[in-house]
């Protein structure tokens, strides 16, 4: 292959954007170089191994898988011979602190039927939601997904028409909760589905109602786990990447992106300088800009948006068995409204956070040894602001542990047989995510869709930008979607 640097791609980051991209480019012919700062792929969707347990350490959730397999199949391969996934009886089960349990099944029917009997919302207006759900997301997914924002070529499309004119319908105006107070009274019922704005790391008391969007996801079109759980995902595109010929660098940071004029030209490597005239960044955008490329104009709008909130998890080896749990699972917090103050204006955890614990051992068995159980457990937490994370460690266990033991009215932490922990200021180091944020800026504002930073440099050719800080956003389906629209970007410029 050609070592011309007009047909090399250099991609920073080996997180699952950069994978599918590192794919994608190597298909349309690129020769293709990925520099990974840690030894692995995949960034935050990590594995830990532990004592015959195995966790996930970072995304938990899959949906839309049509996303990711649109990437091997882009490719010319069939997904199932990468991996393969099952999808989940039962969505999720809710906890709350005056006793109610709300077990969620995946067939909405029943799940409207169930919500009926335990809060008296009546089935119909449940399925009325999940309609009004569905119905953003098919005004959406082309002209908030699919497409670039940032080409005006774009807004020209039917589909992306269609949506802007019905932009009334997609609840632009009001926030989060409120257009869930359209439909339900029941305090638990508002509770349960203002908790999905965490699924990009908003504030439902402030993000827009369009992120109402997001049980569609789950209740339309399913949730879902491979077989191995979420790292099954990286290896997959990793082992495509490396069939179609990328070259990937592990243990290598990158420590500049060169430019000269209005031209990218390369990229420096612990200290080692490569040569291309495609530059593609999978990193977190405020430190591309402000680590990689200081000497260049920065988008200082952007980059002093509010940022999404972080997580403090706790990955825990559990002896015995808990009947009453499934895969995913929500321990809720008595005061909501407080909970996400405190992530987005005092930077410090609630005394009473809600609690996600997730087993993937229920569906992977061999993530925990026979008689045993994996949970990670999870607070949603400020972004990392010099706080002692060391010192807070032991207030937020406690707290935890008292929801968790409360609620269950059983012991859990003489059932821990190990345990480990990640801070805001872990997955920073770790993931380079400025302040932790797992999902770039928040979405706490109507116009956050379109704020985001473009795929594409407007100031310098041949560099780009995918992954969840950036256009479309966070999330296994978004970053895929992000991927696509650069590799489309790349391939006609």
């Amino acid at each position: 292959m050609s070592e011309n640097p007009a047909n090399k791609a250099l991609v920073i980051g080996a997180g699952l954007s950069g994978l599918a991209l590192a794919a994608r480019l190597a298909a349309k012919g690129f020769q293709v170089e990925v520099f990974e700062q840690n030894d692995f792929p995949g960034g935050k969707a990590g594995l830990l191994r532990r004592e015959g347990f195995v966790f996930d350490t970072g995304p938990s959730l899959f949906t839309m898988p049509a996303y990711v397999d649109e990437v091997f199949r882009d490719c010319g391969k069939d997904p199932r011979d990468y991996y393969r996934y099952r999808k989940l009886e039962t969505l999720c089960n809710y906890f709350y602190e005056d006793g109610t349990r709300l077990n969620v099944p995946a067939d909405r029917n029943l799940f409207a039927e169930e919500v009926e009997r335990v809060s008296g919302e009546k089935k119909e207006t449940v399925l009325r939601f999940l309609d009004h759900s569905a119905r953003i997301h098919s005004l959406t997914e082309e002209v908030f997904i699919r497409k670039s924002l940032h080409r005006w070529k774009n807004y020209f499309s039917s589909p992306v028409l269609r949506g802007l004119l019905s932009i009334g319908a997609i609840d632009t105006g009001i926030t989060m909760e409120a257009g869930i107070r359209r439909y339900f009274r029941d305090e638990r019922l508002v509770q349960l589905f203002c908790r999905y704005a965490t699924y990009n790391g908003s504030d439902p008391y402030r993000a827009p109602g369009t992120l109402n969007v997001i049980p569609h996801l789950e209740y339309g079109l399913g949730a879902y786990m491979p077989e191995g759980g979420i790292s099954d995902i990286p290896r997959a595109l990793y082992r495509l990447g490396e069939e179609l010929g990328v070259k990937f660098r592990f243990g290598t940071r990158v420590e500049k992106i060169r430019t000269e004029g209005k031209q990218v030209k390369g990229i420096v490597a612990d200290g080692v300088s490569y040569d291309a005239d495609t530059v593609v960044s999978n990193a977190d955008i405020w430190p591309s800009y402000r680590s990689l490329m200081p000497g260049e104009e920065a988008p200082e709008k952007i980059l002093s948006q509010e940022r999404s909130s972080s997580a403090f998890i706790f990955y825990w080896g559990m002896d015995g068995q808990t009947e009453e749990l499934d895969v995913h699972n929500i321990f809720f917090s008595s005061d909501y409204r407080e909970e996400f103050r405190h992530l987005f204006e005092s930077g410090q955890p609630h005394s009473d956070p809600t609690v996600y614990v997730h087993l993937s051992s229920r569906v992977c068995p061999g993530h925990a040894p026979s008689g045993k159980e994996n949970w990670f457990v999870m607070i949603n937490a400020p972004q990392h602001r010099e706080q002692d994370w060391e010192t807070l460690l032991p207030e937020i266990r406690r707290s935890v542990l008292a929801k968790l033991e409360g609620i269950l009215k059983r012991p859990v932490e003489s059932r821990i047989l190990f345990e480990e922990t990640l801070s805001p200021l872990d997955i920073e180091q770790r993931t380079s995510s400025h302040g932790g944020s797992l999902y770039g800026t928040s979405s706490n504002s109507r116009f956050a869709a379109f704020l985001r930073h473009p795929n594409f440099s407007s100031k310098i050719k041949g560099l780009y930008f995918c992954g969840g800080s950036v256009h479309p956003g966070g999330g296994i389906p978004l970053v895929m979607a992000s991927a696509k629209i650069v590799a489309d970007l790349v391939s006609k410029s």
